[in-house]
């Protein structure tokens, strides 16, 4: 299994590209499924979890068309011969996303059956949401033997109201609802960046879709999608790792093909702590003070502070000046990285869901464990910047949501290598 070895005490400078974002590629790439026609998507970055997708995709009978070299990012999906709509579990136990084919299997095939899906193991993530709202539109839905099997003759619009805010609820009824018959309106609905452009994707295809970004988004359905060509998003995460790698080091950086348009959020505490953050029109530049100050975060759905960049900041407030209270108030098991942080002497204090941190001059190197793909995040963030090396461990974690890690840490002046 994989490991990274970090050599620390590198000050982070130069420029690097940010990849497309994996949260906004794998519900388009399921959108797919919605059309008998030919699908091309680009910006789409190669990672595990977006091949994990697309063999669950070609298992079902969809052609797959990948490219290479200077077009290694581009996808064409065919889905005119579609005739499997089973996402079996041994294709679909390492990622959660896989659940995001039920709604357009439903919606395109009048039946389907999908595995209860697995990911990161930082706490409860239900799909009940989704299957009551599939339910509210008229299939019939059961759960045995581990998976989700619901049918339907043809799915109907329905007021849809969930009880939290999810995401992959919000995409998949989405989806779901471009084929029903009739309006569907989805109430409290997500509004991140990602579901606008699932949406921007399923208009390009022929969807009727207005709301998309706020909390009531309404899909009037119509009888067939066509295909399209379609760009995916920056990826806002790995643009705010990044940029917190940078500031942990005192670096001074520029990602290109990115944008501070989604990070208002992450910008702002990262200018609290002393960062300077220029936003130019498709990159953004960073330059650290030479110690940061320690700022205390919240995590919220959307426009507030992301849940997938609390390790980061606990990462960076572990070497920031003061102390930081981190509340995480989205995932119930998500602060496993702070006893690996502790390994390198990280002074961090755990109370529920809160974590209080005072901040060290400095980190020391030492072997840790990845346990969740944004933990993975925070470990190489302390290692960049602790004394001496730093191995981590099941970094299969970090191939899930970040492209060619060590090439673009290596661009920025970055020492790390991966062991076999």
């Amino acid at each position: 299994m994989d490991k990274l070895l970090i050599e620390g005490g590198v000050r982070l400078s130069g420029e690097t590209a940010i990849s497309g974002a994996k949260n906004a590629a794998l519900p388009i790439l399921c959108a797919a499924l919605l059309t008998r026609e030919p699908v091309t998507f680009t910006n789409v970055p190669q990672l595990n979890d977006i091949g994990t997708l697309l063999k669950l995709l070609a298992q079902m009978g969809v052609k797959v068309s990948r490219g290479s070299g200077s077009d290694a990012g581009t996808v064409t999906l065919d889905a005119s011969a579609l005739d499997n709509p089973v996402a079996p579990y041994e294709m679909v136990k390492t990622m959660r996303a896989s659940i995001l084919v039920l709604g357009p299997l439903v919606a395109r095939c009048g039946e389907a059956k999908v595995s209860l899906p697995g990911g990161c193991a930082i706490g409860a993530r239900p799909v009940d949401q989704h299957i009551k709202g599939l339910q509210a539109m008229g299939a019939q839905v059961t759960v045995e033997h581990g998976y989700v099997h619901a049918v339907v003759p043809r799915l109907k619009g329905a007021r849809l109201f969930t009880d939290m805010v999810t995401v992959t609820g919000t995409e998949n009824l989405m989806m779901a609802a471009c084929l029903a018959d009739g309006e569907t309106v989805i109430e409290n609905a997500a509004r991140e960046p990602e579901v606008v452009d699932l949406a921007n994707c399923l208009v390009a295809m022929g969807a009727r879709i207005s709301g998309a970004g706020t909390d009531v988004i309404r899909i009037r359905g119509v009888e067939q999608l066509s295909g399209t060509t379609h760009r995916i998003m920056p990826d806002r995460i790995e643009t705010g790792t990044y940029l917190c790698a940078a500031a942990a080091s005192g670096g001074e950086i520029r990602l290109t093909r990115t944008s501070t348009a989604y990070l208002d959020s992450v910008i702002d505490k990262l200018m609290d702590a002393g960062c300077e953050v220029i936003s130019e029109r498709d990159a953004i530049r960073l330059k650290a003070p030479a110690r940061l100050t320690s700022v205390s975060i919240r995590t919220s759905p959307y426009p507030a502070f992301p849940t997938d960049m609390q390790a980061q900041f606990m990462a960076i407030n572990a070497v920031a000046n003061g102390t930081a209270i981190i509340r995480e108030t989205i995932f119930e098991n998500r602060f496993m990285h702070a006893v690996e942080l502790q390994r390198l002497g990280a002074d961090i204090r755990i109370d529920g869901n809160m974590a209080v941190v005072q901040g060290v001059s400095q980190l020391q190197g030492a072997t840790v464990m990845a346990t969740d793909l944004r933990a993975s995040a925070s470990l190489v963030i302390a290692g960049l910047v602790a004394e001496g090396e730093t191995v981590i461990e099941r970094i299969y974690h970090l191939d899930r949501g970040y492209e060619r890690l060590e090439e673009k840490l290596a661009a920025l002046g970055a020492r790390v290598r991966r062991l076999a």
